[in-house]
């Protein structure tokens, strides 16, 4: 009988507040009042999950996971139109549309080959662009869920993007009129979008010609890493190495009039370099943002600190220049004679109020720096009303968010050189997840707590509910342990202390310096009594729990308290990386840095057994629960199984592609001998094994980094992993059986599959001799699989149009003629017709996916299409579908259409009938509209007075106020 295994999933994944590999938004709470204090919700990326934090209380909201998607999330994005609907970028060049509301993917993309960057909605909310690493930036139609058209242009990943629609402009006096009158003209135009990349080079690109207009030369000095535009489109900022900014003033009122005529396209340049300041930090500025309302924005780099900066206003860099003109002369004044004084004067004082010869430096000013608690991964302004203060979140890499409160510069008369603006930490979410990798895991003996432990932090995890019970802070933790009775968790430092903490009252009990050098392992004895630890120093000491009993101070009272006695050393050869007991407390196990282990009698310490093979060091082991098998792991990528009795290797086998980090044995499995363990390594994976007939079981694939430490329960029901990528995973056992192979096959066609997709991608020489602008399709596992069955469907739509056709002939001349034995599919799904089942096979794919599922058909089976196309058309059977079709195949195969005699027939029939369907369908909606405009006239006369909404008035009055930045341009 073939033997049969227990499968573990991934269950939940808790310790994450957010992940570096995205951007961070801010999102204001619309279930609470404004005037409740909120704080709003913070939506941030978790590995392949998307979450969203209240960040007053500190609690998880929702999160958001396509059980299909395993890479990480790299952009997120939120829509101007509909705060609801969030763009999601992946690392597989995948993106999905989120509403937040019901924690849901809408609608899902695929049409990059590498990870997504950067992500931005236009205005209306219907248009989502999209760029990559793979250097392109695709135009996504979020109504027809379809790509539009891909811009090739940039030479390096793309970092930064924005729409410009200029005939929302509401800037400039000498424009205004112009503009509102052209307003109705201009929402014909499709807009435009400004692009930077990695490779220095800024682009603007005309969407509805669909070229680059524009090319500027971004940074000086080698790369662009991200782009700021100010709210009201008049000019935006790039920012590249060694802390430089670049201004930039956008000609708004030429897009505007570029956007209503092609031929004015030599006139006017709409980019102009203005100047180039330098921020304090020399690192390169990786992010810029504006504020939406107030004349800030803040920069930053991969330090811990955020910059941010005041545009002046007209008034003040008038009163800059004035000081700048009054110091320059009294300088003058001192070093030279009263003639040079006098003529100094008089040419700097014939043109007074000019700004237009002011400096970049006088426009920008730098407000104040905020020093963060890590280092600054990206932010996102806070804007709530009613508050003096700007406030900004902050994403950091050390897996926290911060919200700092910021004073604005009041208007005052006094001069800049008054006091540095203060700032504050207001608020954080840094309680549920470690500041720096977990480096060592422990369950309780009931598996009910998880204790985990980092560099300066231990933690106490409720396992079934994923909330950490207890905070602690220690020094940097190398291995932790539970002691018996799960009140007292004892932790092994780099320093080479025990430190000894108590769950129940969170204080730390005791710290012990237990050796002279970095403490790597440390194991209870299995009765309970003692402790093992070992060291770099060379050195495994024994120590005993003692309960001693203390005076509490001021009182003749006292307390019992727990102490660790050293009651033994034991003394090697070399650092000790691993030590273990076996189950029977008969033997002790030593993994030294010689790469050997070394097998001890734990009464006597006298050496037992040598354990030689590894070809590098032995990072872990674990002793079966039986005490007959020894499992070792090392760094040069095998594990080896061992019998304890003689010190035989039973099998080693290459187990991962990189250093195997850990190993353990599964307490109790469904054979009872315990034989069934896990390791997991640097490559990202855990692998499940059978210890008796050394196969792999399963591989259980989820962390995206490497896996420092891992746990199996008592009972072998989960098992819990805590990797780089911040997050710890419990893996739980289910009931469902998987046979070896089975697995196997499995593994060999996602090998098949993956190296399909890839053999599908064009070439890169291609596409650097192709045009700047390219279709916005990728051919997926999904879209192979849409467009097979398309192809079936048509064959066997055909085969039963043709016995239908037969057999109504034939029934013209014996009217008695019995029907024809149709395909038993047709029959099996209610007797339906052969166009009706084309057309659900068509409507069953994704709209994202049909373009690319159609690419898979061979032109023979295009004549097949276009006799269903027709049918559709004649039927009116959902003609919006049948156009797509249509015309996406016609605009494809144009050349071998036309030159085929056969298919004009076909092509004038499907034209009169398709013209005859659009006719109805437009005079329906030309009814429905009159209809509707009705409507709205007697709603208008019934109504009694216009209202004011709380939440948005003020919106409304901020966007009336002109910003500084115009007067840079």
């Amino acid at each position: 009988m073939v033997k049969s295994y227990l499968k573990y999933e991934h269950t939940k994944t808790f310790g994450l507040v957010n992940s570096s590999t995205a951007n961070v938004i801010w999102s204001a709470d619309k279930s609470t009042t404004s005037r409740s204090g909120t704080s709003g919700r913070a939506v941030v990326a978790a590995n392949e999950e998307v979450l969203c934090w209240d960040i007053r209380k500190g609690e998880l909201l929702s999160q958001w996971k396509d059980k299909d998607c395993k890479s990480q999330v790299t952009a997120l994005a939120q829509s101007h139109a509909d705060p609801d609907v969030y763009a999601v970028g992946y690392e597989d060049g995948s993106v999905r549309l989120w509403d937040s509301k019901i924690a849901t993917s809408i609608v899902s993309f695929n049409g990059h080959r590498s990870a997504i960057t950067i992500l931005g909605f236009d205005k209306s909310g219907a248009r989502l662009a999209s760029g990559s690493k793979d250097t392109d930036v695709i135009i996504w139609d979020l109504v027809a869920e379809v790509g539009l058209f891909k811009f090739r242009g940039h030479k390096d990943q793309i970092t930064g993007l924005s729409f410009l629609q200029p005939e929302n402009a509401t800037h400039g006096e000498d424009y205004e009129e112009t503009i509102v009158a052209t307003a109705d003209e201009s929402t014909e135009a499709e807009g435009f979008l400004l692009t930077t990349g990695k490779d220095a080079l800024i682009k603007l690109w005309d969407i509805s010609s669909q070229h680059c207009i524009e090319t500027h030369v971004a940074q000086t000095n080698g790369e662009c890493w991200s782009l700021g535009v100010s709210p009201d489109g008049s000019g935006c900022v790039t920012t590249g190495n060694d802390g430089e900014l670049k201004i930039w003033s956008i000609n708004t009122p030429g897009l505007l009039k570029l956007s209503r005529q092609v031929d004015s396209l030599a006139d006017n340049r709409i980019l102009h370099d203005r100047g180039v300041l330098h921020r304090q930090g020399k690192e390169r500025a990786i992010g810029v943002s504006f504020h939406p309302r107030l004349n800030y924005f803040a920069v930053h780099g991969s330090e811990k600190a955020l910059e941010i900066w005041r545009i002046r206003s007209e008034e003040e860099v008038k009163k800059s220049l004035t000081r700048k003109r009054k110091r320059r002369r009294e300088k003058l004044a001192a070093t030279s004679g009263a003639m040079e004084v006098d003529g100094v004067n008089t040419e700097q004082d014939e043109k007074p109020d000019d700004i237009s010869s002011a400096e970049i430096g006088d426009f920008f000013v730098p407000h104040v720096i905020v020093r963060t608690g890590g280092k600054v991964r990206s932010f996102d302004w806070i804007h709530t009303r009613g508050s003096k203060s700007i406030q900004t979140l902050v994403a950091t890499t050390n897996n926290q968010l911060e919200v700092y409160s910021v004073l604005t510069k009041e208007k005052t008369s006094k001069s800049k050189s008054e006091e540095v603006p203060d700032y504050s930490r207001t608020l954080s979410v840094d309680l549920p997840g470690h500041r720096a990798d977990v480096r060592s895991l422990a369950l309780s003996s009931d598996d009910r707590m998880l204790a985990s432990a980092s560099n300066g932090g231990l933690k106490i995890w409720n396992v079934r509910t994923s909330s950490c019970i207890r905070t602690f802070e220690c020094g940097y933790a190398l291995c932790v342990a539970f002691l018996p009775g799960d009140k007292i968790v004892v932790v092994g430092t780099k320093s080479g202390d025990l430190e000894l903490f108590d769950v129940a009252s969170a204080a730390m009990l005791d710290t012990v310096k237990a050796h002279e050098s970095a403490v790597w392992t440390l194991q209870v004895h299995p009765d309970g009594r003692s402790l093992a630890s070992g060291s770099a120093d060379k050195t495994s000491k024994f120590w005993n729990f003692e309960i001693v009993q203390e005076d509490i101070p001021g009182t003749k009272r006292t307390t019992p308290r727990l102490r660790l006695a050293h009651t033994r050393t034991l003394k090697v050869s070399d650092d000790i990386l691993s030590l273990r007991f076996s189950p029977d407390a008969r033997l002790l196990a030593v993994a030294l840095l010689d790469n050997t282990v070394k097998v001890f009698f734990v009464d006597s310490l006298k050496l037992f057994l040598n354990l030689y093979g590894h070809k590098l060091p032995v990072l872990n082991m674990d002793i079966s629960f039986d005490s007959k098998l020894i499992v070792t792991c090392s760094a040069d990528k095998n594990v080896r199984l061992w019998g304890l009795d003689f010190g035989d290797c039973h099998k080693a086998f290459f187990a991962h592609q990189d250093s195997i980090l850990q190993v353990a044995f599964v307490p109790h499995n469904q054979d009872g001998n315990g034989h069934h363990f896990f390791s997991s390594s640097k490559d990202r994976m855990i692998k499940y094994w059978d210890g008796d007939k050394f196969e792999q079981i399963q591989r259980l694939d989820g962390h995206h980094s490497e896996i420092w430490a891992l746990a199996v329960s008592r009972t072998g029901n989960f098992i819990v992993s805590a990797s780089h990528d911040k997050s710890i995973r419990v893996w739980q056992q289910t009931d469902e059986q998987i046979f070896l192979e089975e697995e196997r096959e499995k593994e060999l066609e996602e090998l098949y599959e993956s190296t399909l997709t890839t053999s599908l991608e064009p070439d890169k020489e291609d596409e650097d001799n192709a045009a700047e602008v390219g279709t916005a399709g990728k051919q997926t596992i999904e879209t192979l699989m849409a467009g097979e069955k398309i192809a079936e469907a048509l064959e066997i739509g055909m085969a039963d149009l043709r016995l239908v056709e037969e057999w109504e002939v034939a029934k013209s001349t014996q009217p008695n003629m019995a029907p024809p034995a149709r395909n038993p599919l047709f029959m099996a799904l209610g007797g339906i017709s052969a166009e009706v089942h084309v057309l659900t096979v068509l409507q069953r794919v994704k709209a994202a996916a049909l373009q690319d599922a159609l690419l898979v058909l061979p032109f023979a089976t295009v004549p097949m299409l276009f006799t269903f196309l027709n049918i559709f058309a004649s039927r009116l059977m959902n003609i919006p579908l049948t156009c797509r079709v249509l015309f996406f195949m016609l605009k494809t195969h144009h050349r071998q259409i036309v030159a085929s005699r056969t298919m004009r027939v076909m092509l004038d029939g499907i034209r009169s009938n398709l013209r005859l369907a659009l006719k109805k369908q437009k005079d329906e909606m030309g009814y429905n509209l009159a209809a509707m405009r009705v409507i709205g006239a007697q709603v208008k006369e019934k109504g009694v007075k216009d209202y004011v909404d709380e939440d948005t008035w003020e919106e409304d009055n901020g966007n009336q106020k002109k910003r500084g930045f115009v007067q840079v341009s």
